[in-house]
Order: structure tokens, then sequence, then C-alpha cells
């Protein structure tokens, strides 16, 4: 049914007015369109008959001035007499037609006009030319006898006649005319006051038709309030109002206050039932059932369970203690703790919850005929000085309304006091009855006490020696206790001792770090490039010079990364990281980085990969290959002829020791290194796993090495929670055993790891992988020659790029500026962070630039960070160079601005993979 259009009283008068406007409207267009057309009827008098009779008497003057003329010319002779006779003769035809047009509505008039021009031009061919033509001819004897019988007077009689009849028909005419535009006058007039009467009619109706509808509404919804305050109470009468406007909006807001009113009455009647249905209940599961049947009858619920907080040893739990409309006791769960279910979930957000989605699982409610699927559960927790003592669940054929559930709510909040009063009670009893038995006990203990108390006075004299003797050792342990006191402050003093000494070695080691890494860089680069001998200046000696100082460079850049490596074992600070590790891709990595050795040593390379060995396990991969290529670095280095076999498979069950059991891993792997080289004595084993140890001063001088790469390998086996062993013979080659687990479980506890050298230099751990098997193979008789990278790629990308190198040390920026003029590039050179703002401020824009970090005045942190900041140079690529290379550098570095970074000492090859990354980008 559509919706009944709104009309208020506001409406109803504007409309009203309305419409007297529009009829007032209607009756000012008809009264204007018969002005109008009175109007037109007397101008058309005006206009025409006024001009009839104009051009009517202008005929008869032109007549009579012809008349004149021409008597006055015969009479006289004189010519002048024409002169009025010739100006009418031509005239009055003009006259004459314009008459005639004006009568063209009038045919019988047109017809009289016709008669007259007909006698006017048989006048003038009769009486006027003939009589003029004889005057000319002076033939008076003729014009004598002419004027004797002068038919010219019965002519002009006739036409005189003939006007006056004319005449009379249009004055006729337009006496009608008068009469009929009078009559038509009065008939405005009548129209008009008749319509004044018809509006006033139409205005009073309207007048009385919105106040009845108004007044009448308003007597309705007046005598409704007054059978309403006449019914002592009772509210059930509405106000019933038929129209759509104010008066209605009146009603309804009554209405609203009346069902407000009874709602509010049925909650307290309720309410007050509620609470009385309370009084002399004593046990909790009949207040329960009382408060359910009472709630359901209220509320129509169809269903319900009341469930009651108690406390057990899994914490608190609400268990049921009374259920409406129950199948068999099966009317919901028994028991539910905080946070299970519903019911939990309301306990411990301590909120009502109203459910009206209820899913098919739900418990049905059970009748005569079948089950039935409630419509709407209703949760609401009981709470007791905050806290919930109890949770009452309802379910309903129908949504429970929002007076059902403020009921229920207002209910509640008295409920709680009532449930612990209730609850408190039955405490109350049965710790009377446990009082009881307690009683009798007591009595019945009291006699055992009399004879135990004397037998406690006897135990009392041999407790008073036992207590002297504690009193002595009381103060003996005192004594130690501040002895223990005094050396545990003896051992945090020196624990602070070895943290401070730590710091200042994790200091000292980074910046000795930096410190040789900066003249090395310059070494490496400058040895690099004379190497390569791109411009074909230097000899073949010379080139082997240069080839000696760049490996030597790359030995001691190995040694610094072995002793920083080493630093951070012993210290304990070296992170270990269990990931997957791929064990199928191993025996091509060993071929990939190794065959090539193998090669030039004319030594022969076997890998043994087990079947049973998994392809993944979980240990540290970075550690674990480190330990790997330096056993083999080894394997070839003191290996002159033969083979290095690798082996690697899987402990069998049968030779896993005890303490191997121990570890919770999924399997242990062995990784046997076999070479047929030197050898190394029995009594050397353990030595040689010391730092800085090797089997004698003669290996030392004959194959070079540091002495750390085998107790590194020993450190990081520990760290992985394996170890390595040594089966060697003098002469025949040594075995190197490399025993794994998988820690797939994650069994290092990285709590205990202590992080004194947590500044140990990144590029260490970032190079340790490459530079170990690279720095035991250059110290070979034979070592591989570098092969030339191919530079033609970057001969075009760097070609005519302006960079700048900012650097205090003039050795790196003479290397770093050698290598780059060599590709083709401007390079231009600045000393610290202020000198390099200065050039970008006043110089061409700049390709690229190379920024070191530790310099004087500014350093390269800030320099970055005013470039992108203050210049607003945010796209240009800025590569951060530093020898002092923290853990947490690469991040300060790219916080400051930096697009890239590479620690020193440079990779030429790196350097410009990565400059022409970014200038290509």
């Amino acid at each position: 049914m559509e919706k009944k259009m709104r009309f208020g009283i506001k409406s109803k008068i504007i409309i009203g007015y309305l419409i007297v406007i529009v009829c007032l409207f209607i009756a000012f267009i008809v009264l204007n369109s018969q002005i109008s057309s009175l109007q037109k009827e007397r101008n058309f008098i005006i206009d025409h008959d006024i001009e009839v009779h104009d051009l009517t008497n202008r005929i008869e003057k032109h007549l009579l001035d012809m008349e004149t003329g021409q008597r006055g010319y015969i009479i006289t002779g004189e010519a002048s007499y024409l002169e009025p006779y010739n100006s009418a003769a031509s005239s009055w035809e003009k006259d004459y037609n314009a008459l005639y047009q004006l009568l063209n509505n009038n045919p019988n008039q047109q017809e009289k006009l016709e008669k007259i021009k007909g006698s006017i031009q048989d006048w003038i061919e009769a009486a006027g030319e003939p009589t003029i033509a004889l005057k000319k001819e002076n033939n008076t004897k003729e014009l004598q006898q002419f004027f004797e019988k002068d038919p010219g007077r019965q002519y002009m009689d006739d036409i005189r006649s003939q006007f006056t009849s004319f005449r009379n028909v249009e004055k006729k005419s337009t006496e009608t005319r008068a009469t009929e535009l009078d009559e038509k006058n009065q008939k405005i007039k009548i129209g008009l006051y008749g319509l004044l009467l018809f509006v006033t009619l139409i205005s009073l109706a309207i007048a009385i038709v919105l106040s009845n509808s108004i007044v009448n509404t308003i007597k309705e919804v007046t005598q409704t309030i007054k059978r309403i305050t006449a019914s002592k109470g009772e509210l059930k009468g509405r106000i019933k109002v038929r129209s759509n406007d104010e008066i209605k909006d009146l009603g309804i807001a009554t209405n609203a206050l009346l069902e407000n009113i009874e709602e509010r009455n049925w909650l307290q009647t309720n309410i007050a039932h509620a609470v009385t249905m309370y009084q002399g209940i004593a046990s909790v599961d009949k207040l329960a059932e009382k408060f359910l049947f009472t709630v359901s009858e209220m509320t129509g619920a169809s269903f319900g369970a009341f469930y009651v907080r108690e406390e057990n040893d899994k914490g608190d739990l609400f268990v049921k203690q009374a259920a409406f409309a129950d199948r068999k006791g099966d009317a919901g769960r028994e028991s539910f703790l905080i946070g299970e279910g519903l019911i939990g979930q309301a306990a411990l957000e301590k909120r009502t919850l109203v459910i009206n989605d209820v899913p098919d699982t739900y418990q049905l409610i059970t009748s005569g005929l079948g089950d039935v699927k409630p419509k709407s559960i209703f949760i609401v927790p009981v709470l007791f000085e905050d806290e919930v003592i109890a949770v009452i669940e309802l379910a309903s054929l129908h949504e429970f309304t929002v007076l059902e559930q403020e009921l229920i709510s207002q209910v509640i909040e008295t409920f709680g006091l009532t449930i612990n009063g209730v609850i408190r009670r039955m405490e109350i009893a049965r710790l009377l009855k446990e009082s009881q038995a307690m009683t009798e006990e007591l009595q019945a203990q009291s006699e055992e006490l009399q004879t135990q108390s004397e037998e406690l006075q006897m135990q009392s004299e041999e407790l008073r020696m036992i207590n002297e003797q504690l009193e002595e050792r009381t103060k003996d342990a005192e004594e130690k206790s501040f002895e223990l006191e005094a050396a545990k402050e003896d051992l945090e003093e020196k624990a602070h001792q070895l943290e401070l000494n730590s710091q200042y070695k994790s200091e000292f080691l980074a910046n000795m770090s930096h410190e040789l890494r900066t003249p090395l860089n310059s070494i490496l680069i400058l040895s690099e490039m004379l190497e390569e001998n791109a411009a074909k200046t230097l000899s073949e000696d010379e080139e082997e010079y240069a080839r000696i100082i760049h490996s030597s460079g790359k030995d001691l850049l190995a040694l610094i990364n072995d002793i920083l490596d080493l630093s951070k074992v012993e210290s304990g600070k070296l992170d270990v990281l269990l990931a997957e590790t791929n064990m199928s891709e191993l025996p091509d990595q060993i071929e990939r980085n190794f065959s090539h050795v193998a090669e030039q040593k004319q030594v022969q390379l076997k890998i043994n990969k087990a079947q049973d060995v998994p392809d993944i396990i979980h240990t540290d991969e970075k550690r674990f290959q480190q330990i790997v290529k330096n056993l083999l670095s080894n394997a070839f280095k003191f290996t002159e002829s033969g083979s290095v076999t690798v082996s690697i498979q899987r402990v069998a069950d049968h030779r896993l020791t005890t303490a191997m059991r121990t570890v919770d891993t999924d399997c242990w792997l062995e990784i046997a290194v076999a070479d047929t080289g030197i050898g190394i004595p029995k009594e050397k084993h353990q030595l040689i796993f010391e730092a800085f140890q090797q089997a004698d001063g003669a290996t030392v001088r004959k194959y070079g090495g540091t002495g750390l790469g085998l107790s590194i390998c020993s450190e990081f086996a520990k760290l992985l929670g394996g170890w390595i062993s040594l089966s060697s013979e003098v002469g025949k080659g040594s075995t190197f055993t490399l025993y794994l687990p998988s820690l797939s479980n994650g069994l290092v506890d990285y709590e205990k790891v202590n992080f004194a050298y947590e500044e140990v230099a990144v590029s260490v751990e970032e190079a340790v992988e490459e530079a170990k098997p690279e720095a035991e193979i250059t110290e070979i008789d034979h070592p591989v020659q570098p092969v030339e990278p191919s530079l033609q790629d970057d001969e075009n990308v760097f070609q005519d790029k302006r960079v700048l190198i900012v650097d205090d040390d003039q050795r790196n920026i003479f290397a770093l500026k050698t290598a780059l003029a060599k590709q083709g590039m401007t390079i231009m050179t600045a000393h610290n962070g202020i000198e390099c703002l200065e050039m970008m401020k006043n110089s061409e824009p700049f390709d690229l630039i190379l920024m070191d970090i530790m310099m004087p005045q500014m350093d390269g942190y800030e320099a970055m960070q005013k470039i992108r900041g203050e210049l607003k140079l945010v796209d240009l690529p800025i590569i951060a160079l530093t020898a002092k290379a923290m853990k947490n550098d690469r991040e300060k570095c790219l916080e400051a601005g930096a697009s890239d970074y590479i620690s020193k000492p440079l990779d030429l090859n790196q350097l410009f993979s990565v400059m022409r990354v970014w200038l290509v980008n």
C-alpha cells in the first residue's frame, strides 16, 4: 500500500490561499479579455465609422469643388476656376477607393458606393466636361441651351440623395455597434460581480474545510486524551488521527508517550514481581529454577539454562544449576570455563550477547509435536561487585524485544546481590555443620592434647638445647654469608672490567680494521690496475710484481678477516642463524669453487655423496660453507699430487655415541675431506686447532698461512652443535671429518650468546665466505691468473660521466681517480663533506658521488643528509664507501641518504657493477 502523502496545516492554508489567488487570477484574465474586446470594438467604431463619414464628406466636397469650379469657369471664363475642378477630379477616386476598402465587410454599402460612383461619372461625362469644353470653344449658344435643360442638376440631386441614404445606413450601423458595446459592458459588469461572488464562496468553502479539518482533528485528539485520563491508569487507548498533518504528529507523539509509559509500567511491575519472587529461597538451584521460570514467563522464552561460578583447580568454572524446558537433562553443557564458548566469553567480557542469526546446529526447543529451532538467543552475565558470579542463557521462538532485554538487564542488576546472599547462606550452613563436626573432634582431641602436652614439655627441653646449637651455627653462617657477599662484589667488579675490556677490544678491532683497510684499499686497486697493464707499459716482471702485491694485499685482507672472525668466536658474539640448507647442491658448489684449483695443481678432486643424505638440513649455511671451504683450501694447499676426496654421508644409528644421542636432531652428517698431502704428526693434532698454530715452522715458510683457519673451523663446528676430528699420517695425507647435527628444533640457546663484539665489521661477515678460499689458494706455488674483466659495457655507460669522489685519504682518491678516469669518466674530488657541498653548489651537476664516511669537519652521514635535504637532490646516486664497516653501518648509510653501500677494500669489478646499475637506472 502506498504511503499516504503528508498534508500539513501549513500546506493546507497555503493551498487555500493559492486556490483563492488562482481564482482571482482567472477572473483577472477573463475580465482583461472582455475589456480588451470592448476596447477593440470601441476602437473599431472610432476608427472605422469616423473614417467612413470623413471619406464620404471628402468625396462630397470634391464633387462640390468640381461643380463650383465648373460654374465659375463657365460664368467668368477664367482658367483659375478650373484648378479646384481638376484637383477634385483627380482626388475623388482615391478617397472613393479607400472608402470602398473600408466597407469590404459590408457588401450592401459597397453596392451603394458603386451607384454613387456611377452617378458621379455620369455627371462628369454629361455636365462637367461637355460644358467646360463648350466654354473653351466659346460656344455660348449651346451652353445656354444646355443650362436651359440643366441635366447636371438632376445628377447632383441624385448623388446628394444617394450620399444621404449611405450616411443614414452608416449612422444606423454605428448606433447598432454602440448598443452592442453597451450590452457587452453590462454583461462584463454582471460577470465581474458573479466572479467576485464565486471567489468569495470558494474562499469561504476552503476556510471552512481547513478549519473543520484542523478543529475536528484537535477535538478527536482532545477527546481521546480525556478518555485515557478518565480511565484511571488504563493506557490501552490510542489516539487515531486520519489526517496526515501536524495534528497527526501530535497524536503519534502522544501515542508514543503512552506506549512508553505503558512499557515503563509493565517494566516496573515485572521487576517488582521478580524481586519479590526471590524471598524465602535458601538454595542456588531453587533460586535458579524460580528465576528461569519467572523470566521465561515474562519474556516468552522457550528454553533456558542457569550457570553459577564455582572455583576449582582449573580456575573459575561456570556450572549449570538449573534449566527451563529441559529435555532429559540435555539443555546445554554442564560447565564452561572463562572464555570458553559464548557463556565463557560473556563472562570474560562482562557484557550481554544477543544473537538473532541462530545456527542450525543449536539446541532445538522440544514441544509435543516436534523440535523447533529458536530464532533468538539472549546471554546475560550476573555481576556482583564487578565480578561475574553467574551467566543466564535464554532462547526464544521470537526475537527478544528491546523492552524484554531491558527488563532482564534491570532484574539482574540486583540479582547478583541475591545470588551472593544465597551462596553465603549456603556457605554459612555448610560451615556450621563442619564446625559442629569439628567441635566433636576437638573434644576428642583435647584429651589427646593434654597427654601430648606433657610429652611436649619434655621435648621443649630438648629443643632448647638444639636452639642453642642452631644459634652457634647461625653465627657461622652469617660470617660465611658476609664472605660470599664480598666475593660476589669482587666477581661483579671483575665482570664489569671484562665487559669494559670486551668493549675496548671491539673498538680496537674496529679501528684497526679501518686503519688497515684504508691503505689496503689503495694497494689492492692500484696493484690490480698495474696487473691488468691496460696501457701495455709494464714488462712481464713488473706485471708479476704487481700480481704479487695484489695477492699479498688479499692475503692481508684474509688475515684481517680471520682475526676479526676468531675474536668474535672467542668472545661468543657470533650470531648463529639456523635455516634450511640444501645438501643436494653441495657437490656442485664444491665442484664449481675448487675444480679450477685442482686443474692448476694437477690434483684430482673426488666428491662422494651417499644416497641416504637428506636434501635439506637445518643449520647455519654460511658457517657450514665456511668450514667446508676452509677444509678444502687446506687440503689443496698441502697436497702436491694425488687427490682430494670429499665424502658426504649420514651417520648410521649404530655409530651414534651417547653424547650424539642426547642432541635433539633429525640426523647427524659426516663430511670428510681427505687428501694425499704431507700429513700431520700425531703429537700436533691438537696443536693445529689452536690459533696461529701450524704443524711446524717449515710448513709456514713453505706453504704460508696464518694458522687461523682450522681454529675458526673448530669453533664454528662447536657453535653448530658438532665437532671436527682429524686422522693423519705423515707423508700419506690427512682426513678432516666434520660431524654436524641437523638442528630443526633450534636447540641453540641464543640468550647465552654474549654480544660484546657487536661492533665487529659487517664487511668481515660478508667477505669471509669468499675471502678464505681465495686467500688460501693464492698461496700455492702457481697462483691462478686473474681473468681480466670485460669493460666494454662499462665504457659505454661511464663515458663522459661526472663523478665526485669525497674522501680525506689522498691514496684512496688517487687510486679511485686513476681507475675511474680509465673508463672515460670526469672525476672531481673533495676532502670532506663541506668541500663536497660547496662543489655541488658552485659546479655543474654530477652523475654520481662516491662518499667516504669517516672524514674530518663533516662526515659522510651529515653530508648525505644535507645533499638530500638542503640541496633537494633526492635522485642523485650516492654510493657510501667506508673501511670501518660496523654491523649497523649499512642501515645508517641508507637512512642518511645513500643509494648503495660498499665496504673497503674495494673490489673494482664490484664497484663498477654497482656504479653501472645506478648510472643506467
